[in-house]
């Protein structure tokens, strides 16, 4: 299915069976006639731009319908790596609402105009993001960001899996990690793994020590990891 670009004026006309039916959804995605749903506030999305922008590989764990995805394609630019990791099945259960889903072929379009032209390359890899970090051969990676399952276990497998791979300098961004925190937000499997690994003492990525939480906004956590970047 080729992609095109719908003007944002026709795509407000969309009615609601559209955007409320998972079939229908998918097919105006695609074409563009909707947008993705957005899953982050605008604060989230300038810190997601301000750690992307002069990255050269970025991995997202957990697409949905790749609204921060597109956030990080505009901040990245051409010879830049965007790597986006979603089995398109939330079999925890923890990360979606019930009856949502998202389809990974209207996904691939939204993205794919994003990253048209100066944009960076995108590789899809359609399968359980900790199952990709413990086969993870694609090199040091500047940012992670982890939004995908978000049951206690598995937000942990996916700091466990993924953290060994982060560059020195480079950044972990946990999504619904700050649940009853003042002016936070999100969910209790990963607010549980921040709290646990990030906030005690002696914390770090399941790993003993070298990284510090450097930032926090709305539900967002930043944490980065010790040492020089490029070093």
């Amino acid at each position: 299915m080729r992609s095109i670009e719908v003007p944002r004026a026709v795509r407000r006309l969309a009615p609601d069976r559209v955007r409320d039916d998972p079939r229908l959804r998918a097919v105006a995605l695609a074409l563009g006639v909707i947008p993705p749903r957005t899953m982050h506030s605008a604060a989230e999305s300038a810190a997601l731009t301000r750690l992307a922008t002069g990255a050269r590989r970025v991995v997202e764990l957990g697409v949905y319908e790749g609204s921060s995805a597109l956030v990080l394609c505009r901040a990245l630019g051409a010879g830049a790596e965007l790597h986006l990791v979603d089995p398109f099945i939330d079999a925890s259960g923890w990360a979606l609402r019930p009856g949502a889903s998202a389809s990974a072929t209207a996904t691939r379009s939204v993205v794919a105009r994003a990253a048209r032209g100066a944009g960076p390359t995108v590789v899809w890899r359609i399968a359980r993001s900790q199952d990709v970090g413990r086969t993870w051969s694609g090199g040091r990676v500047d940012l992670v960001f982890i939004d995908g399952d978000h049951s206690p276990e598995g937000c942990r497998e996916d700091g466990d899996r993924w953290h060994e791979h982060v560059a020195p300098g480079g950044a972990v961004a946990f999504h619904d990690a700050r649940e009853g925190r003042a002016g936070g937000g999100g969910s209790p499997g990963p607010t549980s793994v921040v709290d646990e690994v990030f906030r005690s003492a002696g914390g770090g990525a399941g790993s003993g020590s070298g990284w510090d939480i450097v930032e926090e906004v709305d539900s967002l956590v930043v944490v980065r990891r010790a040492g020089t970047p490029g070093g």
